[in-house]
């Protein structure tokens, strides 16, 4: 179930907000500029559903998106605990950044805690299966899969280059918890 937990961004130890009601968590991200909604499937998915199963199974929503934002592309990221490369990944993802665009996220499968640093708050935002997210662009932030990662996501871009950060040097995310498998169970 997807949790919002609020902190002062000088303070990791004291909690503003702690909740997994879903109308708080889009009320709360709504404040900031943030996007959160809850997706149902338009179709259901089989078990290892390719890229275009997965697109198409959304593709109401995705279609929406693309009408109101002016999305160009759209691609389906996939990450396990088998993955080669899960460790330096999570690291890149982990240090605070920005993008010169949105980051739109929709969590097919598994969960990620996105952090996101907005005036003297960091709004730590666990979302799961249903959920999507979207970040505005200069938003500062990290996100973080965990240390052996179960997701599949579906992305969304005004640009044809995709992913690119653009680095704070900030280390402020090293101060926060860490998302870690045990949390999935919480």
């Amino acid at each position: 179930m997807s949790r919002l937990t609020i902190y002062p961004d000088q303070e990791p130890e004291n909690i503003l907000v702690d909740t997994r009601d879903g109308d708080v968590i889009a009320k709360e991200m709504d404040a900031i500029g943030v996007r959160f909604e809850r997706w149902k499937t338009q179709s259901p998915l089989p078990a290892g559903a390719n890229d275009d199963d997965v697109i198409k199974a959304y593709k109401n929503d995705i279609d929406r998106l693309k009408s109101e934002n002016g999305y160009q592309s759209v691609d389906v990221i996939r990450l396990d605990a088998s993955h080669p490369q899960k460790s330096e990944l999570r690291q890149k993802f982990l240090s605070e950044h920005t993008h010169s665009e949105d980051e739109v996220r929709f969590f097919v499968e598994g969960s990620g805690v996105f952090y996101l640093r907005v005036e003297d708050k960091v709004y730590m935002t666990l979302c799961e299966r249903g959920d999507l997210i979207s970040v505005p662009e200069g938003t500062k932030h990290w996100f973080d899969m965990s240390e052996n990662p179960s997701l599949t996501c579906i992305r969304l871009f005004t640009s044809k280059e995709g992913w690119v950060a653009d680095y704070t040097g900030d280390d402020i995310a090293d101060k926060f918890p860490k998302y870690e498998t045990s949390e999935k169970a919480a």
